[in-house]
């Protein structure tokens, strides 16, 4: 018998100051909403550490995380990306295996994520984008 597969992405973005987080807030409590109420969606939450505000989904299928992230309240969110954040980090992937707490979480993004955004720091880690092994 086989493990099932699952689609996990991880994100975390850095605000570009305080001053910005209503608009964050307003994009990123419905966004939440609609994953959570998403076809294939299995699992969504946020958190922040260090300043940075975090998410992980876990979906049934990469398709299925597709179809949310294009449409309705994550598609306007993904909008005003470059004006509320400085940079962030993103990272998806298949596995059998689902991190389960925010310390496994926190080092597969930092390890794996990819840069995203306009204002880019300079990424000292590397930009990986390996499978989790």
């Amino acid at each position: 018998m086989t493990a099932p597969t699952y689609y996990v992405s991880i994100t975390g973005l850095q605000l570009k100051s305080i001053f910005y987080a209503p608009l964050f807030w307003y994009h990123a409590i419905p966004s939440m909403i609609q994953a959570r109420s998403s076809p294939g969606n299995i699992r969504a939450e946020a958190f922040a550490h260090n300043g940075i505000q975090h998410t992980i989904s876990v979906w049934t299928d990469r398709e299925s995380m597709l179809q949310y992230m294009r449409k309705g309240a994550h598609l306007q969110a993904m909008k005003v990306f470059d004006t509320v954040s400085g940079y962030g980090k993103i990272y998806g992937y298949e596995t059998d295996c689902v991190p389960v707490d925010q310390e496994e979480i926190l080092e597969i993004w930092e390890k794996y994520g990819r840069l995203v955004g306009k204002s880019r720091p300079s990424d000292k880690e590397g930009n990986a984008e390996q499978a989790v092994p």
